[in-house]
């Protein structure tokens, strides 16, 4: 498949990857319709690239019946929906037992449900709209692809929630891959290193330089235009599916 002409569904995209991926997917021919609950960074997006390109659903992912609404009105928008890219997510750093006491049990939950529920379910509901379109030339209908992180692999000290959203992200690329096969639609997963995004900026400058030499070539923070540029090799590349491909420079997370 490929981008230009195509509607992509993009959670998260009013920031950090998710923009990266809206700018990008329309300067190749897409329209985008962002999920995402910020309005002010949305209204910057549709400010920057314009309205006729893309839209903005306030929606939490977490939500049943907000997710639902949102693909309702992709529907009445564009009428069809090719791709979904979700990019919805954030981190928390606590030990299972600080000096505090024990990890705070409802922040776990919190992280889980939406790193992971709520890939779960934009993917779940967005894969029905995906469906009914006609099978391109090559016999696909669609492509999903969620964000992991190296985290899920080798979290560091702290990274419990974390390190365990985005490892259930990974562990559930290849059963959706699976799920969907009969459906003509391929789900792959991208697991970032460490990027400069929002999410990265909140980190200490001792942590960041610990992190950075954790990586090998380039030495250096991704670009949020890298991870974007992966996403439309794997829309591109019919033969990619049921895949996490780790998208990091060679790094391996330390313990801390």
């Amino acid at each position: 498949m490929n981008l230009k002409n195509n509607i992509a569904l993009i959670t998260g995209g009013a920031s950090g990857l998710g923009r990266g991926t809206v700018e990008h997917f329309i300067s190749r021919g897409c329209k985008v319709a962002i999920l995402d609950i910020n309005d002010d960074k949305a209204k910057e997006v549709i400010d920057l690239l314009g309205s006729e390109n893309v839209t903005y659903v306030k929606t939490d992912v977490m939500s049943e019946e907000s997710v639902t609404n949102a693909i309702k009105e992709i529907k009445q928008t564009y009428g069809k929906l090719n791709f979904i890219v979700n990019c919805a997510g954030t981190g928390y750093g606590a030990r299972i037992l600080g000096k505090n006491g024990p990890h705070p049990l409802d922040i776990f939950k919190f992280i889980i449900d939406l790193n992971l529920v709520g890939t779960f379910n934009v993917m779940r509901l967005g894969a029905e709209l995906i469906d009914i379109n006609e099978p391109d030339e090559k016999g696909e209908k669609g492509v999903i692809i969620n964000t992991a992180s190296i985290a899920g692999y080798e979290g560091q000290i702290g990274q419990s929630a974390y390190a365990a959203s985005k490892a259930g992200v990974i562990g559930m690329t290849i059963t959706s891959a699976r799920d969907l096969a009969r459906h003509s639609i391929r789900v792959c997963t991208i697991a970032p290193g460490i990027f400069d995004t929002p999410l990265m900026s909140l980190a200490k400058e001792e942590n960041k330089e610990a992190l950075l030499k954790s990586t090998q070539f380039p030495h250096r923070f991704g670009d949020v235009k890298e991870y974007a540029q992966l996403a439309e090799h794997i829309i591109n590349n019919t033969y990619l599916n049921g895949e996490t491909i780790r998208l990091d420079s060679a790094m391996r997370m330390e313990a801390k």
